[in-house]
């Protein structure tokens, strides 16, 4: 009877112990595809992308982005919103010179990088709005 549970408490333990393996190893497709430097998919073909611009996929890369671009420009209707997107985008600035106003009044002088980490951030945000405010006054 103690020979049985000895042997259970093994078989047990090897089992959880496959487990672990199996678990950390994380064997996938993705995984597979390049073993110690090969660069087959498994079946001798070489793996192509066709998500990414590298070498012979970026002419349809390009193509794919140019196409999702045109997507987006078609739905926003810049020329006929001109006007109403570039008061967004003011109205936006204005309330981001504030917010950094509201920061720079607001200062912790025991922690001051997190509001000078915040007014960096709003400072991003500006340049980024003066980006977008160029790109719909050149529009079309």
């Amino acid at each position: 009877m103690e020979q049985s549970k000895t042997n259970l408490c093994i078989f047990i333990g090897f089992c959880f112990l496959i487990y672990l393996v199996n678990k950390f190893l994380s064997y996938n497709e993705n995984n597979l595809s390049y073993i110690e430097g090969m660069t087959t998919d498994g079946s001798g073909n070489v793996p192509s992308s066709t998500t990414n611009g590298v070498a012979g996929n970026a002419a349809s890369y390009a193509a794919q982005v140019k196409a999702e671009a045109v997507k987006i420009e078609d739905q926003l209707l810049i020329p006929k919103y001109r006007t109403d997107y570039e008061n967004v985008i003011l109205n936006l600035d204005e309330l981001i010179n504030d917010l950094m106003l509201q920061t720079a009044l607001n200062v912790n002088p025991k922690n001051p990088m997190q509001s000078i980490t915040q007014l960096s951030q709003l400072q991003q945000a500006k340049a980024g709005l003066n980006s977008t405010m160029k790109y719909v006054d050149s529009s079309k």
